[in-house]
């Protein structure tokens, strides 16, 4: 395999001899203690080994495709390559980046509402075939640009629309004038693809819709002479294996009734997140605070201890990792690193910032912690969801882990990144030599 192997981008810190992912915690923020106290980010590529196995245990039937703009880290490319999964990518950036990882073009869609000339020239130079499509306007540019790609619809759905004040995709009123115009200039329709977000309350409902109106689709384009052959049912997986195992429920029977196995039907979804989210652990400092009033009129009497509220300035908020918050998502409040709460501690409200002084650069609006100081580190997990770009901006140091155990699997599955390991337990061990030869004791004056 090409790329990373070549030329290796990052190192991955084996942990052996009992080490553990807190350890490497710990050392990290014992070397930002000697130096300048910045935020860095630990990922556990052993947990999208984990996931994989969990996707394949309970949705085995849909083959996964990542979407490359959940988390375009080299790394994540590579181990997800080498375990089979296909790629959507939506730029020519990210085509190129998983072309270098040697992975097929066959296995890479490219997506997007509105693709740009470049990018679908780009496409087909690299024999890219395909293309998602949601109206006429992208078919005549695909049909002059990529006359030999290969089209899935984006199909609306109600529980997509209900999410967003602007509509993707084609209704099932205007599939067949779509279908009708691709056959009249020439260009192959596949498939179909949908979305149903995360935040879908009935799930039942609107894959039935969703899953109904795409066998519609399915059947006008047999009628114009497409090979139908590949239905895309999107993302919106949380990372949770009982969200997964709900949306299993909910698709099964459907799948089975409208597109059973026996019809030839290639059935795609795009777990991004679910790869993702919990391999990547974010640790920030607390770089300022102040006291105020709170303005929580729903806190316990109990809790709100005497009306002391803290508002925590940490060094990066929401124009760096945490940027997800600004698109409407919520960030989950922090771990306090090395603070294990007993039931007697007090616990206070408390709101944490970014370093810009903006007021939108708000991470977390409402949380119980006790009383922290500045020079304290706050731990977020469960930060995969969240572009390689938003992390290069703030040039976060990304340190890349895997145990022992998760290694040997990943290598029984054909995952080979020995060419960027490197012993995570002997890193530590001189990491605490230095600390005592300066005579500063691990944690002391963290």
């Amino acid at each position: 395999m090409k790329g990373i192997a070549d030329k290796p981008s990052f190192i991955i810190e084996l942990l052996e001899g009992g080490v553990t992912l807190e350890d490497v915690i710990d050392g990290h923020i014992c070397q930002q203690t000697l130096v300048e106290k910045s935020a860095f980010v630990v990922g556990d590529l052993g947990a999208l080994m984990q996931q994989h196995v969990c996707w394949q245990s309970v949705v085995p039937q849909l083959q996964p495709y990542y979407p490359v703009k959940c988390n375009s880290s080299p790394a994540i490319i590579e181990v997800l390559a080498s375990l089979g999964l296909g790629f959507v990518c939506t730029n020519k950036a990210e085509v190129s980046l998983v072309l270098e990882h040697g992975v097929s073009p066959d296995n890479i869609i490219l997506s997007g509402v509105c693709k740009q000339v470049a990018h679908i020239k780009h496409a087909a130079k690299n024999n890219i075939q395909h293309l998602v499509c949601e109206n006429e306007a992208e078919l005549s540019k695909i049909s002059r640009l990529h006359p030999n790609a290969k089209l899935l619809l984006q199909l609306s759905t109600k529980a997509h629309a209900a999410e967003t004040s602007m509509t993707f995709g084609f209704s099932l009123k205007s599939c067949r004038h779509l279908l009708e115009a691709a056959k009249e200039m020439g260009v192959q329709v596949v498939g179909v693809t949908f979305n149903i977000p995360s935040s879908c309350q009935d799930l039942q409902e609107a894959y039935t819709h969703a899953l109904s109106d795409a066998r519609c689709v399915f059947d006008m384009g047999a009628d114009l002479g497409f090979n139908m052959n590949i239905l895309d049912i999107g993302g919106g997986f949380t990372g949770s294996e009982f969200q997964l195992k709900q949306v299993e429920s909910a698709v099964r029977p459907l799948l089975d009734a409208y597109f059973s196995p026996l019809s030839g039907v290639h059935v795609l979804a795009q777990p991004g997140t679910f790869y993702v989210a919990s391999a990547f652990n974010l640790a920030v400092n607390v770089i300022g605070k102040k006291v105020a009033t709170p303005q929580w009129d729903n806190l316990p009497q109990s809790e709100n201890n005497e009306d002391t509220e803290f508002l925590y300035y940490m060094n990066e908020g929401v124009y760096g990792p945490f940027s997800r918050k600004l698109l409407g998502n919520t960030i989950t409040a922090p771990s306090v690193h090395k603070r294990v709460l007993c039931a007697e501690e007090a616990v206070f409200p408390s709101s944490l910032w970014g370093p810009s002084l903006d007021q939108l650069d708000c991470v977390v609006e409402h949380c119980l912690l006790p009383e922290l100081s500045v020079g304290d580190w706050l731990l977020f997990s469960n930060m995969g969801a969240c572009s390689l770009e938003e992390l290069s901006s703030s040039q976060l140091p990304i340190y890349y882990t895997v145990s022992t155990c998760d290694w040997y699997v990943m290598q029984e599955a054909g995952v080979a990144l020995d060419s960027v390991m490197k012993n995570f337990s002997m890193v530590q061990f001189d990491l605490h030599i230095t600390l005592f030869e300066k005579g500063i004791h691990p944690f002391s004056e963290i």
